[in-house]
């Protein structure tokens, strides 16, 4: 009986180490998104979507309905979420599925509740702030000594036709150096017709990576990435990493909606200049949950990237830029 016992016993530590490294073998290699937003669904205005539907761009008239921000005139239009629960189950799963961690921005929440879905670590909150009238300075800086909020980002002034470097989001900027918080700033286009359709404010000019010039130097400890890669402005935005080594740059946002030979050139472009180490990936990911294998589908599919520019990319770079724990992410 206790030989019989015994056997059993084997067999079952045999069963467990054999599952245990199938799970192991299997398990799909890190990605960090750095550019997630943690948003209420609006069933109203949660549409589908074409991926890349900006490769059509044929312009309107001011005197007839604006043109469409998104097209769904595509074979399979990626579903919008119509509930809150609807996303965050599809988002939990996705990253289980694909080991993934992603720093989120937006309603404190929403984000509390990805928090308690998600493993451990794998949501990082981050708090934006666009304009000193959404916050005052005491405010944003008890936010983040709190310990909830780790990065800084989305700032978007350009969305108010302001420049990063205005002197009225300073004080916020320097909250952030002192307490060694990263900063992610958007930078670059708003989508086709934004400033006719829904952002009277923006500007494109105020997209320009260059813009940021004035802030680093007043702050030469802060720690940037620049949002969307500063679409379409590639050459300021290699001027701007060449002269500011602590400056990363995301690739989200244009990553699927802008025509896909243009988005591998561009990558391709910074690649080529030397900055692949300090190239990140990003969705922001709204409403659309297979945004999250669509985008990283451009990386993993990028035949002038090789195996280990694909994993700095898609995680390495994350961890150095913000200073994690990589152990703690495979």
């Amino acid at each position: 009986m206790i030989q019989k016992l015994s056997a059993y016993l084997l067999l079952l530590m045999l069963s467990a180490l054999y599952t245990n490294a199938q799970e192991t073998t299997h398990k799909h290699l890190p990605i960090i998104d750095v550019h997630v937003h943690a948003m209420k669904v609006n069933p109203a205005f949660a549409a589908d979507m074409c991926p890349w539907f900006l490769s059509d761009m044929p312009g309107g008239d001011p005197n007839q309905k604006p043109p469409a921000f998104i097209n769904t005139d595509c074979a399979q239009p990626l579903h919008a979420a119509k509930s809150d629960k609807e996303f965050q189950d599809s988002l939990m799963a996705t990253m289980k599925r694909l080991n993934m961690t992603i720093i989120a921005s937006g309603d404190a929440d929403i984000l509390r509740n990805w928090q308690k879905a998600a493993a451990p670590g794998r949501v990082i909150p981050s708090i934006g702030i666009s304009s000193s009238k959404e916050m005052t300075v005491v405010a944003f800086t008890d936010s983040l000594s709190s310990g909830f909020y780790k990065v800084m980002g989305e700032v978007a002034p350009q969305y108010e036709g302001v420049s990063p470097s205005d002197t009225s989001l300073d004080a916020y900027f320097a909250a952030a150096e002192r307490l060694n918080i990263p900063v992610g700033i958007h930078m670059g286009t708003g989508g086709n017709g934004s400033i006719n359709i829904t952002n009277p404010k923006f500007r494109a000019s105020m997209g320009n990576p260059l813009l940021l010039e004035d802030l680093l130097a007043r702050h030469p400890k802060l720690k940037v990435w620049v949002m969307h890669a500063g679409y379409p402005m590639i050459d300021n935005t290699i001027a701007l990493m060449g002269a500011n080594a602590y400056v990363y740059v995301d690739i989200a946002g244009m990553i699927w909606s802008y025509p896909l030979a243009e988005v591998n050139d561009y990558i391709k472009r910074l690649v080529q200049a030397g900055f692949e180490k300090r190239i990140m990936y990003g969705t922001d990911l709204m409403v659309w949950p297979k945004l999250l294998e669509t985008s990283i589908g451009v990386i993993e599919n990028a035949n002038y990237l090789s195996f280990d520019q694909k994993r700095d990319i898609l995680f390495n770079n994350a961890v150095r830029f913000f200073r994690l724990d990589e152990s703690k992410y495979k």
